[in-house]
Protein backbone atom coordinates (compact mmCIF):
# COMPACT_ATOMS: atom_id res chain seq x y z
CA UNK A 1 0.00 0.00 0.00
CA UNK A 2 1.19 3.46 -0.83
CA UNK A 3 -0.13 6.29 1.33
CA UNK A 4 -0.90 9.34 -0.78
CA UNK A 5 -0.72 12.65 1.07
CA UNK A 6 -3.45 15.11 0.14
CA UNK A 7 -2.06 18.28 -1.44
CA UNK A 8 -1.97 21.35 0.77
CA UNK A 9 -4.77 23.85 0.06
CA UNK A 10 -3.77 26.67 -2.22
CA UNK A 11 -3.07 29.91 -0.38
CA UNK A 12 -5.72 32.56 -0.55
CA UNK A 13 -5.03 35.26 -3.14
CA UNK A 14 -4.36 38.52 -1.32
CA UNK A 15 -4.77 41.95 -2.86
CA UNK A 16 -2.61 44.24 -0.71
CA UNK A 17 -4.28 47.33 -2.19
CA UNK A 18 -7.71 46.25 -0.91
CA UNK A 19 -8.85 47.09 2.60
CA UNK A 20 -10.23 43.90 4.16
CA UNK A 21 -13.91 43.78 4.98
CA UNK A 22 -13.50 40.52 6.92
CA UNK A 23 -11.41 40.39 10.10
CA UNK A 24 -9.61 37.08 9.52
CA UNK A 25 -8.68 38.07 5.96
CA UNK A 26 -7.15 41.28 7.36
CA UNK A 27 -5.36 39.20 10.00
CA UNK A 28 -3.78 36.92 7.37
CA UNK A 29 -2.58 39.92 5.38
CA UNK A 30 -0.53 41.09 8.37
CA UNK A 31 1.31 37.85 9.17
CA UNK A 32 5.02 38.80 9.11
CA UNK A 33 6.98 36.47 11.40
CA UNK A 34 9.23 33.79 9.87
CA UNK A 35 7.53 30.40 9.81
CA UNK A 36 8.90 27.40 11.67
CA UNK A 37 8.07 23.80 10.91
CA UNK A 38 8.84 20.89 13.18
CA UNK A 39 7.13 18.02 14.97
CA UNK A 40 5.94 20.25 17.81
CA UNK A 41 4.10 22.56 15.39
CA UNK A 42 2.39 19.55 13.78
CA UNK A 43 1.50 18.16 17.22
CA UNK A 44 -0.20 21.36 18.38
CA UNK A 45 -1.86 21.93 15.02
CA UNK A 46 -3.42 18.48 15.19
CA UNK A 47 -4.35 19.04 18.84
CA UNK A 48 -6.39 22.13 17.94
CA UNK A 49 -7.98 20.54 14.86
CA UNK A 50 -9.03 17.50 16.89
CA UNK A 51 -11.00 19.86 19.18
CA UNK A 52 -13.17 21.95 16.85
CA UNK A 53 -15.63 22.88 19.62
CA UNK A 54 -12.83 24.27 21.77
CA UNK A 55 -11.34 26.12 18.80
CA UNK A 56 -14.75 27.56 17.88
CA UNK A 57 -15.41 28.80 21.43
CA UNK A 58 -11.98 30.41 21.59
CA UNK A 59 -12.45 32.17 18.25
CA UNK A 60 -15.95 33.31 19.23
CA UNK A 61 -14.58 34.88 22.43
CA UNK A 62 -11.78 36.55 20.48
CA UNK A 63 -14.21 38.26 18.11
CA UNK A 64 -15.00 40.83 20.84
CA UNK A 65 -11.40 41.96 21.09
CA UNK A 66 -9.65 41.13 17.79
CA UNK A 67 -10.48 44.34 15.93
CA UNK A 68 -9.13 46.52 18.72
CA UNK A 69 -5.92 44.46 19.04
CA UNK A 70 -5.36 44.31 15.27
CA UNK A 71 -5.76 48.09 14.96
CA UNK A 72 -3.26 48.64 17.81
CA UNK A 73 -0.77 46.29 16.12
CA UNK A 74 -1.24 48.07 12.79
CA UNK A 75 -0.53 51.43 14.44
CA UNK A 76 2.79 50.10 15.78
CA UNK A 77 3.75 48.18 12.64
CA UNK A 78 3.92 44.90 14.58
CA UNK A 79 3.24 41.42 13.10
CA UNK A 80 -0.44 40.50 13.32
CA UNK A 81 0.43 36.98 14.55
CA UNK A 82 0.60 38.68 17.96
CA UNK A 83 -3.21 39.00 17.85
CA UNK A 84 -3.26 35.18 18.22
CA UNK A 85 -1.02 35.24 21.29
CA UNK A 86 -3.94 35.57 23.80
CA UNK A 87 -5.21 32.25 22.41
CA UNK A 88 -1.99 30.64 23.65
CA UNK A 89 -1.94 32.66 26.86
CA UNK A 90 -5.56 32.61 28.03
CA UNK A 91 -7.76 31.12 25.28
CA UNK A 92 -9.00 34.74 24.98
CA UNK A 93 -10.62 34.56 28.41
CA UNK A 94 -10.10 38.01 30.04
CA UNK A 95 -10.62 36.57 33.53
CA UNK A 96 -8.17 33.66 33.15
CA UNK A 97 -6.00 33.24 36.26
CA UNK A 98 -2.96 30.97 36.39
CA UNK A 99 -1.16 29.06 39.12
CA UNK A 100 1.64 31.63 38.91
CA UNK A 101 -0.90 34.42 39.63
CA UNK A 102 -0.87 35.69 36.04
CA UNK A 103 -4.16 37.29 35.03
CA UNK A 104 -6.07 38.56 32.01
CA UNK A 105 -5.94 38.07 28.24
CA UNK A 106 -2.20 38.65 28.19
CA UNK A 107 -1.45 36.85 31.49
CA UNK A 108 0.55 39.50 33.32
CA UNK A 109 2.02 38.47 36.66
CA UNK A 110 1.60 41.16 39.38
CA UNK A 111 5.19 42.47 39.24
CA UNK A 112 5.30 42.89 35.46
CA UNK A 113 1.83 44.46 35.55
CA UNK A 114 3.04 47.08 38.02
CA UNK A 115 6.17 47.66 35.95
CA UNK A 116 3.93 48.53 32.99
CA UNK A 117 1.64 50.71 35.11
CA UNK A 118 -1.35 48.35 35.31
CA UNK A 119 -3.21 49.32 38.48
CA UNK A 120 -3.91 46.49 40.93
CA UNK A 121 -5.87 47.77 43.92
CA UNK A 122 -9.07 47.40 45.89
CA UNK A 123 -11.18 48.81 43.05
CA UNK A 124 -9.64 47.38 39.93
CA UNK A 125 -7.07 44.99 38.45
CA UNK A 126 -6.03 46.45 35.10
CA UNK A 127 -4.29 43.22 34.13
CA UNK A 128 -7.84 42.18 33.19
CA UNK A 129 -8.65 45.50 31.48
CA UNK A 130 -8.91 44.91 27.73
CA UNK A 131 -7.59 48.32 26.65
CA UNK A 132 -4.94 48.89 29.34
CA UNK A 133 -3.51 45.35 29.32
CA UNK A 134 -3.26 45.29 25.51
CA UNK A 135 -1.28 48.54 25.53
CA UNK A 136 1.03 47.17 28.24
CA UNK A 137 1.53 43.83 26.45
CA UNK A 138 2.44 45.49 23.17
CA UNK A 139 4.83 47.86 24.95
CA UNK A 140 6.53 44.88 26.57
CA UNK A 141 6.71 42.88 23.33
CA UNK A 142 8.22 45.84 21.49
CA UNK A 143 10.84 46.23 24.22
CA UNK A 144 11.96 42.59 24.16
CA UNK A 145 11.93 42.53 20.34
CA UNK A 146 14.28 45.53 20.27
CA UNK A 147 16.38 43.75 22.91
CA UNK A 148 16.85 40.56 20.87
CA UNK A 149 16.09 41.70 17.30
CA UNK A 150 14.08 38.51 16.70
CA UNK A 151 10.34 37.92 17.19
CA UNK A 152 10.70 34.27 18.18
CA UNK A 153 13.20 35.20 20.88
CA UNK A 154 10.88 38.03 21.95
CA UNK A 155 8.03 35.54 22.36
CA UNK A 156 10.30 33.19 24.32
CA UNK A 157 11.19 36.12 26.58
CA UNK A 158 7.51 36.95 27.05
CA UNK A 159 7.01 33.44 28.37
CA UNK A 160 10.32 32.67 30.11
CA UNK A 161 11.70 36.14 30.88
CA UNK A 162 14.20 38.24 28.93
CA UNK A 163 16.92 37.55 31.49
CA UNK A 164 16.60 33.77 31.13
CA UNK A 165 16.63 34.00 27.32
CA UNK A 166 19.65 36.31 27.45
CA UNK A 167 21.58 33.83 29.59
CA UNK A 168 20.66 30.96 27.22
CA UNK A 169 21.92 33.02 24.27
CA UNK A 170 25.24 33.80 26.01
CA UNK A 171 25.68 30.12 26.90
CA UNK A 172 25.28 29.11 23.23
CA UNK A 173 27.59 31.89 22.12
CA UNK A 174 30.28 30.65 24.52
CA UNK A 175 29.99 27.14 23.03
CA UNK A 176 29.98 28.41 19.43
CA UNK A 177 26.37 27.26 18.89
CA UNK A 178 23.57 29.06 16.99
CA UNK A 179 21.46 31.46 19.08
CA UNK A 180 18.11 31.27 17.29
CA UNK A 181 14.94 30.12 19.11
CA UNK A 182 15.12 26.49 17.96
CA UNK A 183 18.77 26.16 19.01
CA UNK A 184 18.46 27.37 22.60
CA UNK A 185 18.11 25.05 25.57
CA UNK A 186 14.92 26.06 27.40
CA UNK A 187 12.12 24.61 29.57
CA UNK A 188 9.49 22.47 27.83
CA UNK A 189 6.90 25.17 28.48
CA UNK A 190 8.86 27.73 26.43
CA UNK A 191 9.93 25.09 23.90
CA UNK A 192 6.23 24.56 23.08
CA UNK A 193 5.26 28.24 23.23
CA UNK A 194 6.16 29.45 19.72
CA UNK A 195 5.05 26.15 18.07
CA UNK A 196 1.57 26.68 19.57
CA UNK A 197 1.41 30.14 18.01
CA UNK A 198 2.70 28.79 14.69
CA UNK A 199 0.04 26.04 14.78
CA UNK A 200 -2.69 28.65 15.21
CA UNK A 201 -1.14 30.76 12.44
CA UNK A 202 -1.28 27.76 10.11
CA UNK A 203 -4.95 27.20 10.97
CA UNK A 204 -5.90 30.84 10.44
CA UNK A 205 -3.95 30.89 7.17
CA UNK A 206 -6.42 28.38 5.75
CA UNK A 207 -9.84 29.99 5.19
CA UNK A 208 -11.36 26.56 4.50
CA UNK A 209 -10.77 25.52 8.12
CA UNK A 210 -12.46 28.69 9.39
CA UNK A 211 -15.33 28.08 6.98
CA UNK A 212 -15.79 24.57 8.39
CA UNK A 213 -15.92 26.12 11.86
CA UNK A 214 -18.47 28.67 10.61
CA UNK A 215 -16.07 31.42 11.65
CA UNK A 216 -15.92 33.47 8.45
CA UNK A 217 -17.77 36.73 7.89
CA UNK A 218 -16.74 38.58 11.07
CA UNK A 219 -16.67 42.22 9.92
CA UNK A 220 -13.49 44.27 10.24
CA UNK A 221 -15.06 47.05 12.27
CA UNK A 222 -14.92 48.19 15.91
CA UNK A 223 -16.75 45.89 18.30
CA UNK A 224 -16.76 48.30 21.24
CA UNK A 225 -16.36 51.93 22.26
CA UNK A 226 -15.58 53.55 25.62
CA UNK A 227 -17.61 55.96 27.74
CA UNK A 228 -16.31 57.79 30.81
CA UNK A 229 -18.61 58.88 33.65
CA UNK A 230 -17.72 61.46 36.34
CA UNK A 231 -19.61 59.45 38.98
CA UNK A 232 -19.62 55.83 40.21
CA UNK A 233 -22.00 53.47 38.43
CA UNK A 234 -23.12 49.93 39.30
CA UNK A 235 -22.00 47.14 36.98
CA UNK A 236 -25.54 45.76 36.97
CA UNK A 237 -27.08 49.14 36.14
CA UNK A 238 -24.56 49.84 33.37
CA UNK A 239 -25.45 46.51 31.75
CA UNK A 240 -29.13 47.33 32.10
CA UNK A 241 -28.70 50.74 30.46
CA UNK A 242 -26.83 49.08 27.59
CA UNK A 243 -29.67 46.52 27.35
CA UNK A 244 -27.28 43.58 27.48
CA UNK A 245 -26.79 40.61 29.82
CA UNK A 246 -24.55 41.31 32.82
CA UNK A 247 -22.16 38.51 31.87
CA UNK A 248 -21.65 40.04 28.40
CA UNK A 249 -20.99 43.43 29.97
CA UNK A 250 -18.49 41.86 32.38
CA UNK A 251 -16.71 40.17 29.46
CA UNK A 252 -15.93 43.68 28.14
CA UNK A 253 -15.32 45.18 31.59
CA UNK A 254 -13.62 42.36 33.51
CA UNK A 255 -11.13 44.44 35.50
CA UNK A 256 -13.44 45.61 38.28
CA UNK A 257 -13.07 43.97 41.69
CA UNK A 258 -16.25 45.51 43.09
CA UNK A 259 -19.86 45.53 41.85
CA UNK A 260 -19.48 49.25 41.15
CA UNK A 261 -17.29 51.00 38.57
CA UNK A 262 -15.34 53.93 39.97
CA UNK A 263 -15.80 57.42 38.51
CA UNK A 264 -13.57 58.49 35.61
CA UNK A 265 -13.02 54.83 34.69
CA UNK A 266 -13.79 54.09 31.00
CA UNK A 267 -16.80 51.83 30.46
CA UNK A 268 -16.46 49.50 27.47
CA UNK A 269 -19.77 49.33 25.59
CA UNK A 270 -20.53 47.38 22.38
CA UNK A 271 -20.48 49.81 19.46
CA UNK A 272 -24.01 48.85 18.40
CA UNK A 273 -25.25 49.50 21.97
CA UNK A 274 -23.59 52.89 22.44
CA UNK A 275 -26.54 54.99 21.28
CA UNK A 276 -28.94 52.89 23.39
CA UNK A 277 -26.71 53.25 26.44
CA UNK A 278 -26.42 57.03 26.12
CA UNK A 279 -30.18 57.40 25.60
CA UNK A 280 -31.07 55.25 28.62
CA UNK A 281 -28.39 56.94 30.73
CA UNK A 282 -29.82 60.37 29.96
CA UNK A 283 -33.33 59.20 30.89
CA UNK A 284 -32.03 57.64 34.12
CA UNK A 285 -30.23 60.83 35.15
CA UNK A 286 -33.29 62.97 34.36
CA UNK A 287 -35.31 60.84 36.79
CA UNK A 288 -32.85 61.84 39.56
CA UNK A 289 -32.10 58.20 40.33
CA UNK A 290 -28.62 57.41 41.65
CA UNK A 291 -26.19 55.62 39.34
CA UNK A 292 -24.84 53.51 42.19
CA UNK A 293 -26.48 51.76 45.12
CA UNK A 294 -23.09 51.38 46.78
CA UNK A 295 -20.78 53.76 48.58
CA UNK A 296 -17.26 53.63 49.96
CA UNK A 297 -16.95 53.66 53.75
CA UNK A 298 -13.79 54.22 55.75
CA UNK A 299 -13.45 51.99 58.80
CA UNK A 300 -13.05 53.94 62.04
CA UNK A 301 -10.70 52.93 64.87
CA UNK A 302 -12.10 49.98 66.80
CA UNK A 303 -14.98 49.32 64.36
CA UNK A 304 -15.80 45.76 63.38
CA UNK A 305 -17.70 44.33 60.46
CA UNK A 306 -20.43 43.21 62.87
CA UNK A 307 -21.04 46.86 63.71
CA UNK A 308 -20.78 48.28 60.19
CA UNK A 309 -23.01 45.74 58.38
CA UNK A 310 -26.32 46.43 60.20
CA UNK A 311 -25.71 50.16 60.02
CA UNK A 312 -26.23 49.92 56.26
CA UNK A 313 -28.94 47.26 56.30
CA UNK A 314 -26.53 44.45 55.38
CA UNK A 315 -25.56 41.12 56.89
CA UNK A 316 -21.94 40.45 57.79
CA UNK A 317 -21.85 37.77 55.08
CA UNK A 318 -23.20 40.26 52.54
CA UNK A 319 -20.64 42.86 53.56
CA UNK A 320 -17.81 40.33 53.23
CA UNK A 321 -19.06 39.14 49.85
CA UNK A 322 -19.24 42.70 48.45
CA UNK A 323 -15.67 43.34 49.55
CA UNK A 324 -14.12 40.00 48.63
CA UNK A 325 -13.32 39.19 52.28
CA UNK A 326 -12.92 35.49 53.06
CA UNK A 327 -12.40 33.92 56.44
CA UNK A 328 -11.32 35.75 59.57
CA UNK A 329 -9.65 39.03 58.63
CA UNK A 330 -8.74 41.83 60.99
CA UNK A 331 -9.19 45.09 59.09
CA UNK A 332 -7.16 48.08 60.21
CA UNK A 333 -8.77 51.45 60.83
CA UNK A 334 -8.79 53.54 57.66
CA UNK A 335 -9.53 50.52 55.45
CA UNK A 336 -12.09 51.13 52.69
CA UNK A 337 -15.26 49.07 52.54
CA UNK A 338 -18.03 49.00 49.97
CA UNK A 339 -21.40 49.32 51.71
CA UNK A 340 -24.99 49.60 50.57
CA UNK A 341 -25.61 53.21 49.65
CA UNK A 342 -28.59 55.37 50.43
CA UNK A 343 -29.24 59.01 49.65
CA UNK A 344 -27.77 60.04 52.97
CA UNK A 345 -24.53 60.85 54.69
CA UNK A 346 -22.68 57.52 55.17
CA UNK A 347 -21.24 58.86 58.42
CA UNK A 348 -24.72 59.46 59.87
CA UNK A 349 -25.66 55.99 61.20
CA UNK A 350 -29.02 57.14 62.54
CA UNK A 351 -30.16 58.31 59.12
CA UNK A 352 -28.86 55.14 57.44
CA UNK A 353 -30.75 52.94 59.90
CA UNK A 354 -33.90 54.99 59.52
CA UNK A 355 -33.90 54.53 55.76
CA UNK A 356 -33.16 50.83 56.16
CA UNK A 357 -36.02 50.50 58.62
CA UNK A 358 -38.41 52.13 56.16
CA UNK A 359 -37.48 49.52 53.58
CA UNK A 360 -35.50 51.91 51.39
CA UNK A 361 -33.44 49.90 48.94
CA UNK A 362 -31.87 50.23 45.54
CA UNK A 363 -30.58 47.93 42.81
CA UNK A 364 -28.61 45.78 43.01
CA UNK A 365 -29.26 44.55 46.51
CA UNK A 366 -26.20 43.30 48.38
CA UNK A 367 -25.64 39.57 48.59
CA UNK A 368 -27.18 38.14 51.76
CA UNK A 369 -27.17 34.76 53.42
CA UNK A 370 -30.05 32.78 51.97
CA UNK A 371 -30.74 31.22 55.34
CA UNK A 372 -31.28 34.55 57.03
CA UNK A 373 -33.45 36.79 54.85
CA UNK A 374 -34.01 40.31 56.11
CA UNK A 375 -37.52 41.72 55.99
CA UNK A 376 -36.86 45.44 55.86
CA UNK A 377 -40.57 46.23 56.01
CA UNK A 378 -40.96 44.53 59.40
CA UNK A 379 -39.53 47.56 61.18
CA UNK A 380 -41.31 50.88 61.35
CA UNK A 381 -39.72 54.28 61.71
CA UNK A 382 -40.93 54.61 65.30
CA UNK A 383 -39.50 51.23 66.30
CA UNK A 384 -36.15 51.50 64.53
CA UNK A 385 -33.64 49.42 66.51
CA UNK A 386 -30.15 50.59 67.46
CA UNK A 387 -27.45 50.30 64.77
CA UNK A 388 -25.32 47.79 66.67
CA UNK A 389 -25.04 46.27 70.11
CA UNK A 390 -24.14 48.83 72.75
CA UNK A 391 -20.53 48.13 73.69
CA UNK A 392 -18.58 48.94 76.82
CA UNK A 393 -14.77 49.18 76.70
CA UNK A 394 -12.69 47.78 79.54
CA UNK A 395 -8.93 47.93 80.09
CA UNK A 396 -7.13 44.94 81.55
CA UNK A 397 -3.61 43.53 81.89
CA UNK A 398 -2.40 40.55 79.90
CA UNK A 399 0.71 38.55 80.89
CA UNK A 400 2.57 37.24 77.85
CA UNK A 401 2.62 33.45 77.88
CA UNK A 402 5.36 31.30 76.40
CA UNK A 403 5.14 31.20 72.61
CA UNK A 404 2.74 34.15 72.31
CA UNK A 405 3.36 36.92 69.78
CA UNK A 406 2.19 40.52 69.67
CA UNK A 407 0.08 39.78 66.60
CA UNK A 408 -1.58 36.82 68.31
CA UNK A 409 -2.34 38.88 71.42
CA UNK A 410 -3.75 41.73 69.31
CA UNK A 411 -6.03 39.31 67.47
CA UNK A 412 -7.13 37.72 70.73
CA UNK A 413 -8.41 41.04 72.04
CA UNK A 414 -9.66 42.31 68.64
CA UNK A 415 -7.06 45.08 68.60
CA UNK A 416 -4.82 46.17 65.76
CA UNK A 417 -1.09 45.50 66.16
CA UNK A 418 -0.37 49.24 65.87
CA UNK A 419 -2.89 50.05 68.62
CA UNK A 420 -1.39 47.42 70.94
CA UNK A 421 2.15 48.73 70.37
CA UNK A 422 1.12 52.35 70.83
CA UNK A 423 -0.80 51.63 74.03
CA UNK A 424 2.23 49.85 75.50
CA UNK A 425 4.86 52.19 73.97
CA UNK A 426 6.54 49.35 72.08
CA UNK A 427 8.82 49.99 69.13
CA UNK A 428 9.46 46.39 68.14
CA UNK A 429 7.13 43.56 67.12
CA UNK A 430 8.99 41.28 69.54
CA UNK A 431 7.72 40.71 73.06
CA UNK A 432 9.30 38.75 75.90
CA UNK A 433 7.73 35.98 77.95
CA UNK A 434 6.24 37.32 81.18
CA UNK A 435 5.81 40.90 79.95
CA UNK A 436 2.61 42.56 81.15
CA UNK A 437 0.66 44.37 78.46
CA UNK A 438 -2.29 46.73 78.69
CA UNK A 439 -5.08 45.52 76.43
CA UNK A 440 -8.59 46.72 75.67
CA UNK A 441 -11.68 44.53 75.44
CA UNK A 442 -15.11 45.45 74.13
CA UNK A 443 -18.11 43.67 75.61
CA UNK A 444 -21.78 44.06 74.76
CA UNK A 445 -24.03 45.71 77.31
CA UNK A 446 -26.69 43.22 78.31
CA UNK A 447 -30.20 44.30 77.50
CA UNK A 448 -33.65 43.17 78.58
CA UNK A 449 -34.99 40.04 76.86
CA UNK A 450 -37.23 40.48 73.87
CA UNK A 451 -40.82 39.44 74.39
CA UNK A 452 -42.40 38.66 71.05
CA UNK A 453 -41.51 37.15 67.70
CA UNK A 454 -42.23 40.48 66.00
CA UNK A 455 -39.74 42.28 68.25
CA UNK A 456 -37.20 39.50 67.55
CA UNK A 457 -37.43 40.17 63.79
CA UNK A 458 -36.96 43.89 64.41
CA UNK A 459 -33.87 43.38 66.50
CA UNK A 460 -32.35 40.93 63.99
CA UNK A 461 -32.37 43.57 61.26
CA UNK A 462 -29.75 45.58 63.14
CA UNK A 463 -27.83 42.71 64.79
CA UNK A 464 -29.36 42.42 68.28
CA UNK A 465 -27.38 42.52 71.54
CA UNK A 466 -26.99 39.22 73.35
CA UNK A 467 -29.86 38.46 75.71
CA UNK A 468 -29.17 37.48 79.35
CA UNK A 469 -28.69 33.77 79.86
CA UNK A 470 -31.95 33.45 81.80
CA UNK A 471 -34.04 35.20 79.14
CA UNK A 472 -36.70 33.13 77.40
CA UNK A 473 -36.25 32.75 73.67
CA UNK A 474 -38.74 34.39 71.34
CA UNK A 475 -41.81 32.55 70.12
CA UNK A 476 -41.01 29.64 67.79
CA UNK A 477 -37.41 29.27 69.02
CA UNK A 478 -35.79 27.56 71.96
CA UNK A 479 -32.23 27.12 73.13
CA UNK A 480 -30.47 24.07 71.77
CA UNK A 481 -26.95 22.67 72.24
CA UNK A 482 -25.02 21.85 69.08
CA UNK A 483 -21.86 19.72 69.08
CA UNK A 484 -19.40 20.90 66.44
CA UNK A 485 -18.54 18.21 63.92
CA UNK A 486 -15.37 17.83 61.88
CA UNK A 487 -15.36 20.24 58.94
CA UNK A 488 -18.05 22.56 60.33
CA UNK A 489 -17.50 26.31 60.58
CA UNK A 490 -19.27 29.04 62.53
CA UNK A 491 -20.80 30.23 59.28
CA UNK A 492 -22.24 26.81 58.39
CA UNK A 493 -23.59 26.34 61.93
CA UNK A 494 -25.15 29.81 61.98
CA UNK A 495 -26.71 29.16 58.58
CA UNK A 496 -28.14 25.84 59.75
CA UNK A 497 -29.92 27.39 62.72
CA UNK A 498 -30.97 30.58 60.91
CA UNK A 499 -28.65 32.78 62.94
CA UNK A 500 -25.96 35.27 61.97
CA UNK A 501 -22.33 34.59 62.84
CA UNK A 502 -22.37 37.65 65.12
CA UNK A 503 -25.35 36.24 67.07
CA UNK A 504 -23.71 32.84 67.39
CA UNK A 505 -20.47 34.39 68.67
CA UNK A 506 -22.28 36.66 71.14
CA UNK A 507 -24.42 33.85 72.53
CA UNK A 508 -21.33 31.73 73.15
CA UNK A 509 -18.97 34.61 74.09
CA UNK A 510 -16.58 33.76 71.25
CA UNK A 511 -13.94 36.26 70.12
CA UNK A 512 -12.57 34.21 67.22
CA UNK A 513 -14.23 32.91 64.06
CA UNK A 514 -12.46 29.58 64.57
CA UNK A 515 -14.17 26.67 66.30
CA UNK A 516 -12.84 23.18 67.07
CA UNK A 517 -14.66 19.90 66.53
CA UNK A 518 -16.28 18.57 69.70
CA UNK A 519 -17.07 22.05 71.08
CA UNK A 520 -20.60 22.59 72.33
CA UNK A 521 -22.42 25.73 71.22
CA UNK A 522 -25.71 27.29 72.32
CA UNK A 523 -27.90 27.94 69.29
CA UNK A 524 -31.43 29.10 68.52
CA UNK A 525 -33.30 26.08 67.24
CA UNK A 526 -36.43 26.92 65.23
CA UNK A 527 -38.81 24.03 64.69
CA UNK A 528 -37.59 23.38 61.14
CA UNK A 529 -33.96 23.21 62.21
CA UNK A 530 -34.72 20.89 65.13
CA UNK A 531 -36.62 18.54 62.84
CA UNK A 532 -33.71 18.54 60.41
CA UNK A 533 -31.23 17.93 63.22
CA UNK A 534 -33.20 14.98 64.57
CA UNK A 535 -33.40 13.22 61.22
CA UNK A 536 -29.75 13.55 60.26
CA UNK A 537 -27.07 11.12 61.33
CA UNK A 538 -24.70 12.48 63.93
CA UNK A 539 -21.80 11.51 61.70
CA UNK A 540 -23.02 13.51 58.67
CA UNK A 541 -21.02 16.71 58.15
CA UNK A 542 -22.84 19.94 57.42
CA UNK A 543 -22.98 20.54 53.70
CA UNK A 544 -22.82 24.29 54.15
CA UNK A 545 -19.31 24.07 55.55
CA UNK A 546 -17.52 23.45 52.27
CA UNK A 547 -15.01 25.76 50.74
CA UNK A 548 -16.43 28.72 48.87
CA UNK A 549 -15.55 29.18 45.20
CA UNK A 550 -12.65 31.61 44.86
CA UNK A 551 -13.90 32.65 41.44
CA UNK A 552 -17.03 34.37 42.86
CA UNK A 553 -18.48 37.72 41.76
CA UNK A 554 -17.35 38.99 38.40
CA UNK A 555 -15.42 35.78 37.47
CA UNK A 556 -18.47 33.58 38.05
CA UNK A 557 -19.97 34.84 34.76
CA UNK A 558 -17.08 33.84 32.47
CA UNK A 559 -15.62 30.33 32.10
CA UNK A 560 -12.31 30.00 33.97
CA UNK A 561 -9.35 28.49 32.11
CA UNK A 562 -7.74 25.67 34.03
CA UNK A 563 -4.36 25.81 32.31
CA UNK A 564 -1.61 28.37 32.66
CA UNK A 565 -1.12 29.74 29.13
CA UNK A 566 2.26 31.32 28.75
CA UNK A 567 3.10 30.10 32.24
CA UNK A 568 2.04 26.55 31.49
CA UNK A 569 4.08 23.40 31.98
CA UNK A 570 1.98 21.23 29.65
CA UNK A 571 2.62 20.91 25.95
CA UNK A 572 -0.97 21.61 24.94
CA UNK A 573 -3.66 23.87 26.35
CA UNK A 574 -6.48 22.37 28.35
CA UNK A 575 -10.09 23.25 27.63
Amino acid sequence: MIEVTAPAPLPETIDLTYESAEIFQHLRRGFAMPNISNSLVLHHQQWYLNRPDYLRRMITRSSRYLHFIIVELDKRGMPLEIALLPMVESAYNPTAYSRSHASGLWQFVPATGKQYKLEQNWWVDERRDIVASTGAALDYLQYIYELHGDWHLALASYNWGEGAVGRAIKKNEAQGLPTDYLSLKMPDETRNYVPKLQALKNIFSNPNILADLDMLGVPMRPYFATVTKPTNIDVKLAAKLAEMPVQDFVALNPSHNRPVIKSETPLVIPADKLETFNHNLEAHEESDKPLSSWQAYTLRPGEKLEQVAPRFGMTVAGLKAANGIQGRVRLASGATLLVAGEENDPHDPAQAIQLSALGASSEPEPVVEKSAPVDKHAVTKADAPPAAPAMVTRTRTHKVAKGETLLGIAERYDMSLADLKQRNKLRSNQVNYGTRLTVVTSEPVRSAPVATAQRRVQVEVASKPAAPSDAKPATGHRTHTHTVRRGETLFSIAQRYEMTVAELKQRNKLRSDQVTSGSKLLVDAPAAAEKLSSTKSAAEPAKAGGKQDKAAGIRANVAKVSFTPGKNSSSAPVN
